[in-house]
């Protein structure tokens, strides 16, 4: 809100963001996405503006909820699904009660997670390619996260967890089984009931639709995501076969 309100006021002012939530640190204060949602619809106004500062500091996350946790780990593990095998190798070998009593270790994970993001918005600004991304888990996560009030990080993992399985039709991704462990592993949940025809009538208007297709975000392989065209029909009939 800070940014959206930033760059609406007086046609645009100054600002930088001090994030005091992993999810921030890793993610939503990187890139100058700025927006706001409307009903059940994520950031549905918004605008892309840059802050002219990140300001971090580690020691405020220790007062941080589970919750809270888990919300930013949802977007780290994100991040090592389409762009870091290695990442994702680390975050089998740890748990979160070793990152939040370590403060080394987390600010080298913070770090990192930060870097992959700000490569990836710096090649692609306005999200016209690659910025797209990072939007795995994202398109039927932003769908049921209003819709059942879901905290964003288990909105996400849910995201991650079907789009997996989406992988697995359209891409051969076998690797569907070792991401739930993981995402459980980091308390997150990974298959949940929902209604499929409500949550596929909210995703038709996800930002990432043209025309009468859907982007949606797959994975290839652990490490490597792909932007993936998917009409609209053709995804209405993969949410179909949700079990």
């Amino acid at each position: 809100i800070t940014g959206y309100v930033a760059g609406i006021y007086m046609r645009g002012i100054r600002f930088g963001f001090v994030p005091t939530t992993l999810l921030a640190m890793v993610d939503a204060a990187i890139g100058g996405k700025n927006g706001i949602d409307v009903g059940v619809y994520k950031n549905m106004v918004g605008l892309i503006r840059q802050p002219e500062f990140l300001l971090y500091d580690v020691s405020l996350l220790k007062t941080l909820p589970k919750a809270e946790w888990q919300n930013g780990f949802a977007e780290i593990i994100k991040h090592a699904a389409i762009k870091d095998a290695a990442l994702f190798q680390e975050l089998e070998t740890h748990r979160l009660s070793d990152y939040k009593k370590d403060p080394v270790l987390l600010a080298a994970l913070i770090e990192r997670n930060a870097k992959i993001k700000l490569k990836v918005v710096a090649a692609d600004p306005y999200e016209k390619g690659e910025r797209k991304l990072l939007n795995f888990g994202h398109t039927l996560g932003h769908a049921i996260e209003n819709m059942y009030e879901l905290s964003h990080g288990q909105a996400i993992s849910i995201g991650m967890t079907y789009a997996a399985v989406f992988s697995q039709q359209l891409k051969g991704f076998a690797e569907t089984e070792r991401l739930v462990k993981l995402l459980t592993r980091y308390g997150l949940p990974a298959f949940a009931a929902f209604d499929k025809r409500k949550a596929f009538k909210v995703l038709q208007k996800d930002k990432k639709k043209q025309g009468q297709q859907i982007h949606y975000i797959l994975l290839e392989k652990t490490g490597k995501g792909v932007v993936q065209p998917l009409p609209l029909t053709e995804l209405e009939a993969i949410f179909k076969q949700i079990q």
